[in-house]
Formats: C-alpha cells, sequence, structure tokens
C-alpha cells in the first residue's frame, strides 16, 4: 500500500477542493493516460486495486507509471468514543483529485489493450475518468 515514509504534520485539517487541476494535466511518460473528470478523495486502496487490476490485465506487457501519491492523512475515532477527547488517531491517506489530473499511464502496448486496461482501472476508482492518448 501507499503510505508516506515521513511527514511534516502527522495530522492534517480537512479541506474543500475547488476548480481544476493546473498540475499534472498533459501526459508526460507513456503514450497513453487515464484523466480523471470529477472531485473526490482517491484512498490508497483504491489506487492499489486500480494498479493491480492494470497489471494483471498487462500480464508482463507495457510500462506503468502511477502519477499520483496518496500524502494527506485521514484521521478516524474509535468506535463508541464519546465526543470530545480531541482528533482521532490516524486512519489512512489519500490524494485529493481535481478534474483534468493524470492518474495512470501506459507505454508499449496497443492502444486496444490499453483502453481496455485504463477501463478495468477506472471501475475500481470512485471518480469519471478519460481515456486519452498522446498527440
Amino acid at each position: 500500500m501507499l503510505i508516506p515514509k515521513k511527514v511534516k504534520h502527522r495530522k492534517w485539517r480537512r479541506w474543500r477542493s475547488k476548480g481544476v487541476e493546473t498540475r499534472g494535466t498533459e501526459l508526460v511518460f507513456g503514450a497513453f493516460g487515464l484523466k480523471s473528470l470529477g472531485t473526490k478523495w482517491i484512498t490508497a486502496r483504491q489506487i492499489e486495486a486500480s494498479r493491480h487490476a492494470i497489471i494483471r490485465y498487462l500480464k508482463k506487457g507495457g510500462k506503468l507509471w502511477i502519477r499520483i501519491f496518496p500524502d494527506k492523512p485521514v484521521t478516524r475515532k474509535g468506535t463508541e468514543v464519546p465526543m470530545g477527547g480531541g482528533k482521532g488517531a490516524v486512519d489512512h491517506y489519500v490524494f485529493p483529485i481535481k478534474p483534468g489530473r493524470i492518474l495512470f499511464e501506459l507505454e508499449g502496448i496497443p492502444e486496444d489493450q490499453a483502453r481496455e486496461a485504463f477501463q478495468r482501472a477506472s471501475d475500481k476508482l470512485p471518480i469519471k475518468t478519460k481515456f486519452i492518448k498522446r498527440a
């Protein structure tokens, strides 16, 4: 699972993602990409499930790049803990997605295979996505 080795602040405040993405919107490494069309927090488990779906479909062919990394901690209090008592412990990590962000890139396989691999990965994610290719 993807978790940061070290963080500057152990617990963060929640914020609302607004607007469209300005960074990570162009294909850099591969010929094909999976671009987000919505706003959501994507957990490390969802990223790992998507990666696993792509790798299982491609078997040994192609090269995959993951363009996002979950570094935002999400806290959770234990069950049956009363109100008060401070903020809960870190439960998992997420990556806040905005529309236009490239999530994954692929290289070294035909377009139809890349489309199918990204469709399987998209099924594991909580947002709508779009298949893109280098112009």
